[in-house]
């Protein structure tokens, strides 16, 4: 469901819950979300409120970044629409 943008726990367990990015995923979507992310960040008022509120929470951009890219896949996702039941299924022909 995120295309790198899901975190994965860092650290030996005193590190104070930091996560480091997930290596694997589809490169093409993590960059078409990064690039969504940074317009939003420049243009949207409800993000611009999200990022000074987390920067005074002491995150680092490139972690509010993350977790903006995270909340933007599963906003995606929900606007995806469901496979119906008769959609035809795809299979190689013998």
């Amino acid at each position: 469901m995120h295309p790198t943008a899901c975190p994965i726990p860092a650290g030996s367990g005193k590190t104070n819950g930091r996560h480091r990015l997930n290596c694997g995923g589809n490169p093409q979507a993590n960059a078409a979300l990064y690039r969504a992310v940074v317009v939003r960040i420049r243009w949207h008022p409800p993000t611009i409120a999200y990022l000074e509120r987390r920067t005074a929470e002491g995150l680092s951009k490139r972690e509010i970044i993350l977790c903006l890219k995270h909340f933007l896949a599963r906003e995606v996702y929900a606007l995806l629409p469901a496979p119906s039941a008769m959609s035809p299924i795809l299979t190689l022909a013998a």
